[in-house]
């Protein structure tokens, strides 16, 4: 939708988001295109890629209606599906991290996001310490000259532990690291992480455990 949805509370936002009933011809709701293959108008147009949509696993308009959703629930500048939470965890991370980077990760986070890390993330020659969820500010000793990530959950999945996200991204930012926050427990309805300081943010959608990283 072309306008905006700040005077919106917020019950009316979700019922707008996502929807603009010029395109759908008058229907509240987006269609779900299921299609793989795209028809271009001209042989050009194909050569050069040229389209809106170009495959059905690089977004549909049903994909496309529900990112821009997601991104003006969450205050982010875009946001990308993935097929599931752990999916976009992975996406997210491999976005931030390289080989011979440090990667700060609370200790109370979900155990297949520590299972990844353990696995797979070290293997790609990236270092991982697991840090107290508590201790706020007090991050910035565990830093070290590597460290490209600091990692946050918030309410943590193991035990629940509510993170200082502005204090630990405000260290963040003051060195040029990055953050990614898994929100999920939260979502953006009760905290929206890009407002505190955080450069990514994941959220799983309950419905269809689909993966949403938003930036």
């Amino acid at each position: 939708m072309t306008d905006s949805n700040d005077a919106f509370s917020l019950a009316t936002q979700l019922t707008r988001l996502g929807r603009d009933h010029d395109m759908q011809h008058g229907f509240v709701n987006m269609p779900v295109f299921r299609g793989s293959t795209v028809v271009f108008k001209t042989l050009a147009d194909l050569e050069a890629n040229r389209g809106r949509y170009t495959y059905g696993t690089k977004g549909t308009p049903t994909i496309e209606a529900l990112e821009n959703a997601w991104s003006a629930l969450s205050g982010a500048a875009g946001t990308v599906m993935s097929p599931s939470g752990l999916g976009a965890l992975a996406l997210a991370l491999f976005t931030t991290l390289k080989s011979g980077d440090h990667l700060l990760m609370p200790d109370s986070t979900y155990q297949p996001t520590r299972m990844l890390c353990d696995n797979l993330v070290k293997r790609f020659g990236v270092e991982v310490t697991y840090y107290d969820p508590l201790v706020g500010a007090g991050i910035v000793a565990l830093l070290k000259p590597n460290t490209s990530t600091i990692f946050l959950e918030s309410p943590g999945s193991q035990t629940f532990e509510v993170q200082d996200v502005p204090a630990i991204t405000a260290v963040a930012r003051s060195r040029g690291i990055k953050t990614i926050i898994d929100n999920t427990w939260a979502t953006p309805v009760f905290f929206r992480a890009h407002e505190h300081g955080c450069d990514l943010a994941v959220e799983a959608g309950p419905s269809t455990w689909a993966g949403i990283p938003t930036y």
